[in-house]
């Protein structure tokens, strides 16, 4: 900036701000360091100049004034030790959410407000702990009260929920009081329901209602994300849970032309999902009427049907879920995008099918249908199991223990039928984990129906005798590598194994174990002690079979 249009800016006059405040917010509009007045001091003063301005109730370019405090609020350098709380104030009585009642100042000069104040608090750690004591959550909370009533514009109810977001997402005491203190979570789930029912009429939404709806569930994620399902929620809290599930149960069901946007608002409902109690995900199913409506498909006319009847249900919203889980798994081609793609949905899943039977059900007869073409490994093709099973074996532990989670929930925690749609070679980690190695039971099957859900179909039953259960496919007949030996011969083969695995073992490649009482892997000494296990495993062999 050159000394002539510096020294306009900080001229005080008026009738010559104007040109240089312009100036200064096309020059620096892409700019987010500003070393060359942080170096020179002159970053200090053209800020504290700024506010003096704003102070003025006459002074008649508040917007370009705001503007340049937004700019100037990119580069943190100074911006700790320089704003003060008067600054900070004076920002939320522009922005409308101040302390004194009702705010006069035009709507685009409360919209840049706001964004100054965004800009302030993702930067400055002082302008958030001022935040704790100040009225900015008071503030918006009293707005957001009064959508229904008063006609506030799109951009101020936008910025408003992207403020909200930035206090709830970086200060966890600003969270807490926003959700406790001020019940935002009731008054943002009304807001929901308030902008689902201007759409109501043809179930549409415009891409500018779609963003102020994302909005808002991203700070109810913020909310909620506490929650654990170890703790029961209060009565109150509970009914909260419930009503905000049914709410997000109908956006499931409102359309949009831009895809884009529906799957952006998909993937913000299930994050939220994430963090809500299991007993609420029952809201995610109603009961199919007489009479149910169809909203009229658009955009590519590809839209699936929004009633899918299961059991006397419309699990339209498990369906949508499912094939959620489906595209992220055509997505996450990278084994780094796994985590973030797949954790949100596989959570989701495993939340809902434990929720209650029907959606087991429904899920299972997608995920795991009856088998029939058994003769590739179940880790191998394109459909949801493959994908699944595939994740039982990823290096990221976290993707691979859900992934196990949803199978074995779906296969109603019965070890068996665990190892029939997986492979005992799959699923060994997750028996492992769970006490549950050598075929033993668990005791979480109690929880489920005693009907069984397998009916296999003529094409397994024809291949089930030559299925090799460690592998989970068909494995045609191979020739017996003992087979023409003497006794000798193989009891001599037998000690060089033994010999092998214990030089590995003591080499520290390996390390042998057997099967403990609890059902987990336990360390050997020496490879000597597998005998051990023999006759036991001999005579589980005999009485299964």
């Amino acid at each position: 900036m050159d000394v002539e249009s510096l020294n306009c800016l900080l001229s005080g006059d008026y009738g010559r701000i104007k040109e240089a405040l312009v100036k200064f917010n096309k020059q620096n509009s892409q700019v987010f360091n500003f070393t060359h007045f942080t170096s020179t001091g002159q970053w200090v003063l053209i800020w504290n100049k700024l506010f003096e301005y704003l102070a003025d109730p006459v002074m008649p370019h508040r917007v370009d004034c705001l503007m340049a405090i937004k700019v100037l609020a990119r580069d943190k350098t100074y911006l700790n030790e320089t704003v003060s709380v008067e600054q900070l104030d004076g920002l939320l009585q522009l922005a409308g959410i101040g302390t004194l009642d009702g705010c006069d100042a035009p709507e685009e000069v409360q919209v840049e407000a706001l964004k100054c104040l965004s800009n302030m608090i993702f930067q400055s750690t002082k302008c958030q702990e001022m935040c704790l004591n100040n009225a900015s959550t008071e503030g918006i909370i009293r707005r957001v009260k009064m959508y229904k009533e008063a006609p506030y514009g799109y951009d101020i109810k936008y910025f408003d929920m992207k403020l909200l977001f930035l206090l709830t997402a970086i200060n966890c005491d600003i969270r807490a009081k926003v959700r406790d203190q001020l019940h935002g979570l009731v008054y943002l789930v009304e807001t929901l329901d308030l902008f689902m029912s201007q759409a109501a009429i043809f179930k549409e939404f415009s891409d500018k209602d779609l963003d102020l709806i994302n909005e808002v569930l991203k700070v109810l994620f913020n909310l909620t994300v506490r929650s654990s399902d170890n703790l029961v929620p209060e009565e109150e809290e509970a009914t909260q849970f419930h009503r905000l599930v049914t709410v997000l149960h109908d956006l499931f069901f409102y359309r949009t032309l831009n895809r884009d946007k529906i799957v952006l608002l998909h993937s913000n409902i299930v994050n939220l999902l994430t963090s809500v109690p299991v007993s609420c995900y029952v809201e995610l199913v109603c009961r199919l009427n007489a009479k149910q409506d169809t909203p009229p498909a658009t955009g590519d006319g590809i839209d699936p049907p929004a009633v899918v009847p299961f059991e006397g249900n419309n699990v339209y919203v498990l369906h949508v879920l499912v094939e959620f889980l489906r595209k992220n798994f055509q997505k996450a081609e990278k084994k780094t995008d796994q985590y973030e793609m797949l954790s949100p949905i596989l959570t989701v899943l495993i939340k809902a099918v434990r929720a209650d039977g029907v959606h087991r059900r429904y899920v299972r007869s997608i995920i795991l249908p009856p088998l029939r073409d058994v003769r590739d490994r179940p880790e191998i093709g394109k459909e949801l199991r493959n994908y699944l099973c595939s994740l039982l074996t990823s290096p990221c532990t976290q993707i691979a223990d859900l992934s196990a989670e949803l199978l074995f929930v779906l296969c109603k925690e019965n070890v068996g039928r665990m190892i029939k749609y997986t492979g005992y070679g799959n699923a060994a980690g997750l028996f492992a984990n769970r006490g549950l190695l050598g075929g033993r039971t668990g005791n979480g099957g109690e929880q489920y129906s005693s009907d069984s859900e397998d009916s296999d179909t003529e094409e397994y039953k024809q291949i089930q005798h030559a299925i090799n259960p460690v592998i989970g496919c068909y494995e045609p007949p191979k020739p017996n590598p003992l087979e023409g030996m003497s006794e000798e011969q193989k009891e001599y083969e037998a000690m060089e194994l033994v010999k092998l695995m214990d030089k590995l073992q003591r080499q520290g490649l390996i390390q042998p174990c057997k099967i403990g009482d609890d059902g987990r892997p336990q360390a050997v000494d020496h490879i000597m002690e597998l005998q051990d296990e023999i006759p036991e495993q001999q005579r589980d062999h005999k009485r299964k079979t």
